[in-house]
C-alpha cells in the first residue's frame, strides 16, 4: 500500500521537547489533502516531513471536518546531500519558470535565485505559487527538504552575492564534460533568458574569479531544459 508523503511546517519532535503523547494536529492545506482529496481513513499511515530534513511516520487517529490528528513515531533526520547546487536562473515566462522549479526540485537543486537580466521580458513572479510547486515536487520525488526560492534580483546584484564556484552556461563556453571532472561540493549554476545572455553579461562573469563559461553541447537548448539538465548533472553525478 502506498504511503503518502506530506511536507509542511510541522512541529516534529527531535528528541528535546517532544509533543504530549507524540500526537500532532494537522490543519490547513495538508489536512484538506488528507480529508477531501485523498480521502484517507483512520488507521492509515502517512509520512510527514518538516521541509528541513526531519521526517516521521504517522498513524491517523482522528479525522475532523478540517483537522487531522495523528500519532507520530520513528523520527528520522535525513543526511544532508554532499552537493549543494544553487540555480541562478533568469526569470522566464510563467509556465516555463514553473517547470524549472518543479523539475530542478526533482533533480536535486538546493536553492533557486530568479535573476533579471538585460534580455528578461517578464519580471514578476508568484513566489507563493512557486514555493507550493517546489513543495509538491519534493513530496513526489521523495525529498524531505524543500529548496529555497528567493526574491528576484538583478544580474549585477547576483554577481555581487554569489560565492564559490560558478558555471554560466552559454554556447560560447568550453565543454561542460571537462568541468564535471571536478569534485564540487557546492556550485552555482547560471542559466540565461529566452534570448540568451548579452555579450556584456558574459564579459562581466568571465572577468570574475571563480566563474567559468561552459556549453551544454552542440544542440541549442531552451532555457528551462538547460536548467533541468545542468542541475541534474551537478547534483546527481
Amino acid at each position: 500500500m502506498k504511503i503518502h508523503r506530506f511536507i509542511d511546517n510541522f512541529d516534529l519532535p527531535t528528541g528535546q521537547a517532544g509533543l504530549s503523547k507524540n500526537e500532532l494536529e494537522i490543519q490547513g492545506e495538508t489536512a484538506h489533502q488528507i480529508i477531501k482529496v485523498l480521502k484517507l481513513k483512520v488507521g492509515e499511515k502517512i509520512e510527514l516531513c518538516d521541509g528541513k530534513g526531519i521526517s516521521t511516520m504517522a498513524l491517523i487517529v482522528k479525522l475532523g471536518k478540517n483537522n487531522v490528528w495523528v500519532k507520530i513515531s520513528n523520527i528520522v533526520k535525513e543526511k544532508t546531500e554532499n552537493k549543494k547546487v544553487t540555480l541562478y536562473c533568469a526569470v522566464l515566462k510563467k509556465e516555463n519558470f514553473e517547470l524549472v522549479v518543479q523539475k530542478t526540485t526533482e533533480t536535486g537543486v538546493s536553492k533557486i535565485v530568479p535573476i533579471i537580466t538585460d534580455r528578461t521580458i517578464k519580471t514578476g513572479l508568484n513566489l507563493e505559487r512557486l514555493k507550493k510547486i517546489a513543495r509538491e515536487a519534493s513530496e513526489q520525488s521523495g525529498r524531505t527538504d524543500v529548496p529555497e526560492i528567493s526574491e528576484p534580483i538583478t544580474f549585477d546584484k547576483a554577481l555581487d552575492i554569489s560565492e564559490g564556484e560558478n558555471i554560466l552556461f552559454d554556447a560560447s563556453g568550453e565543454k561542460f564534460t571537462d568541468t564535471l571532472k571536478n569534485n564540487f561540493k557546492e556550485i552555482n549554476i547560471w542559466i540565461g533568458p529566452e534570448g540568451g545572455w548579452t555579450e556584456n553579461e558574459i564579459k562581466k562573469a568571465r572577468n570574475l574569479p571563480g566563474f567559468k563559461i561552459c556549453s551544454l553541447g552542440s544542440n541549442i537548448l531552451r532555457a528551462e531544459t538547460a536548467a533541468v539538465v545542468s542541475v541534474f548533472l551537478f547534483s546527481q553525478l
